[in-house]
């Protein structure tokens, strides 16, 4: 049980973690909706601190993920607490990513973003790939 009780716990931990990067996000955002100055370079130092505990935290999710996935179902079922808890954090994950990508498409027009870190233009279309594999699978 003490294994259940420590992924409730890392959970909690990891869903903290994604709340205070949602922050950080949303302040950049913030910033870049009344403003033309740069809020990446005040953010960049605090996304790196927040990567490194980031690859932490997932790395044990990732790990009690995988004891709790061989557990029976009907044991799993007992703690619909967890369940919630993976949840909330992908919803958590969501919410960041999309957030980020808008600020990443608002420092590219405002010509923010030095050229060497701007995405490749088929990046910008999601079905790339798939007309692709279309187009070849016609022919």
């Amino acid at each position: 049980m003490t294994c259940l009780s420590e992924f409730i716990h890392d959970l909690k931990t990891h869903k903290n973690l994604c709340e205070d990067i949602l922050k950080l996000v949303g302040n950049e955002h913030a910033r870049l909706r009344s403003s033309d100055e740069n809020p990446g370079v005040e953010t960049s130092g605090t996304k790196k601190k927040f990567l490194a505990q980031l690859t932490e935290s997932l790395n044990k999710i990732r790990e009690h993920r995988t004891a709790w996935l061989r557990l029976e179902p009907a044991l799993r079922q007992e703690h619909p607490e967890i369940a919630e808890l993976l949840r909330e954090n992908q919803n958590l994950i969501m919410r960041i990513l999309v957030l980020d990508r808008e600020n990443e498409q608002a420092l590219l027009r405002k010509g923010l973003v030095p050229p060497k870190h701007v995405p490749p233009a088929n990046r910008q279309r999601p079905h790339f790939v798939t007309s692709m594999y279309q187009r070849h699978s016609a022919s």
